[in-house]
C-alpha cells in the first residue's frame, strides 16, 4: 500500500463517484477501479458498497476514511514542519515524557531549549516502553519516565526518588493526616495508566501487595488529570507523584504518606553509546540544574 492509494481512496470517498473522482486526479476512470479494487483485496474488506446508484462506503469504508485522512494530514504536517525546518537550518530535540513527570521542572528544560535560535523542539507524550521505542528508532532523543527498563541500546539515569502522596477529595476522613497504607487500603482507589502496563499503577499495587494489603481498584483512568477528576467526585482515592500538587483543583486535597520512603523514581533515557552533540550537551547541562534544584529543595 501506498499513499497515492489513499489519496485515490479518499477523492473517491468524497466525490462517491468514480468517474468524477479520476477527473479530480487527472486519470481515467478503469485504472482507478482497478487501484480502489486491488486497495481493498490488501485491507481484506470492501469498503464501497457499488449498486446502480452509484456508490456508499461500507461501515469499514467509513472506519478506514476518517484514518486515511489522519495519515495524509500528518504526512503534510511532518512534510511541511521538514521543509520549515531545512529553510531555518535549525537542528531537531525530540524529547519524550510520561505526563506525571511534566508538573515539576521539566517544563523549564523545554523552555530554555525553546529559547535556542538553533533548536526544533518536538514533545511526544509516551510511556516509558513507548520512549525506549522512539529512542532507538531516532524519534526521540531524551525520554522522561519512571520504570527501569533493561535494554542494551538505552542508558538510563535515575535523576531523583519522588515521594508518592495521596490525592484525596476535600472533606474526606483521611484529610489532614499522614495515613499509612493500612488506611489508605481501606477506600477505593483509583489507578492511572490503565493502559499500557506496566507503569506507575503497577507500582502503586507493589506498594500494597508487599506489605500483604488487599486494595480494591474501583476505577483505572489513562490520565493524571482523569483520575484527580475521578477523585473530586468522590469514587476514591489514588497516589500520585509529589509533583503533581503543584497544580491545585478544586475538590481536592493532599495528604503525605506515614512512610517517607514510598517514592517513585524520576528517570532519563538516552541512547546508548552515542556522542552527545552540542545540543545534547546544552540540554544535560541545564538538566544537572534542575535536578540538584530539585534535590536540595531550591526551586525556581
Amino acid at each position: 500500500m501506498e499513499l497515492r492509494h489513499l489519496r485515490y481512496f479518499c477523492i473517491v470517498a468524497e466525490e462517491l463517484n468514480f468517474t468524477c473522482a479520476a477527473e479530480r486526479l487527472h486519470m481515467s476512470q478503469p485504472p482507478l477501479s482497478r487501484q480502489i479494487k486491488q486497495l481493498e483485496q490488501e485491507v481484506g474488506a470492501e469498503l464501497f458498497e457499488r449498486s446502480s446508484r452509484g456508490l456508499r462506503l461500507t461501515p469499514s469504508g467509513v472506519f478506514f476514511q476518517q484514518h486515511a485522512l489522519q495519515i495524509l494530514e500528518k504526512v503534510e504536517v511532518t512534510i511541511e514542519a521538514t521543509r520549515h525546518m531545512a529553510r531555518s537550518k535549525r537542528a531537531l530535540f525530540g524529547i519524550g515524557f510520561v505526563p506525571s513527570v511534566f508538573y515539576g521542572q521539566l517544563p523549564i528544560l523545554v523552555r530554555d531549549l525553546r529559547r535556542m535560535d538553533n533548536v526544533e523542539l518536538s514533545l511526544a507524550e509516551l510511556t516509558t516502553v513507548q520512549q525506549i521505542q522512539a529512542l532507538k528508532a531516532g524519534r526521540i532523543d531524551m525520554g522522561f519516565g519512571r520504570l527501569r527498563i533493561d535494554d542494551p541500546d538505552v542508558e538510563q539515569e535515575i535523576l531523583f526518588d519522588e515521594p508518592l502522596i495521596a490525592a484525596l477529595s476535600s472533606g474526606h476522613p483521611l484529610e489532614g493526616t499522614t495515613p499509612t497504607c493500612e488506611e489508605l487500603a481501606r477506600y477505593p482507589l483509583i489507578l492511572f495508566p490503565a493502559k499500557p502496563r506496566p507503569s506507575l499503577a503497577d507500582m502503586v499495587l507493589g506498594i500494597f501487595r508487599r506489605q500483604g494489603l488487599k486494595v480494591e481498584v474501583v476505577q483505572e483512568a489513562n490520565e493524571v488529570q482523569t483520575a484527580l477528576s475521578l477523585v473530586a467526585s468522590g469514587i476514591g482515592i489514588t497516589l500520585v507523584p509529589e509533583q503533581v500538587k503543584r497544580v491545585q483543583r478544586d475538590g481536592i486535597t493532599y495528604v503525605a504518606l506515614a512512610d517517607k520512603s514510598i517514592s517513585s523514581p524520576v528517570i532519563c533515557s538516552r541512547r546508548r553509546g552515542e556522542k552527545p552533540s552540542a545540543l545534547m550537551q546544552e540540554a544535560n547541562t541545564i538538566l544537572d540544574v534542575l535536578v540538584e534544584n530539585r534535590r536540595t529543595g531550591r526551586y525556581p
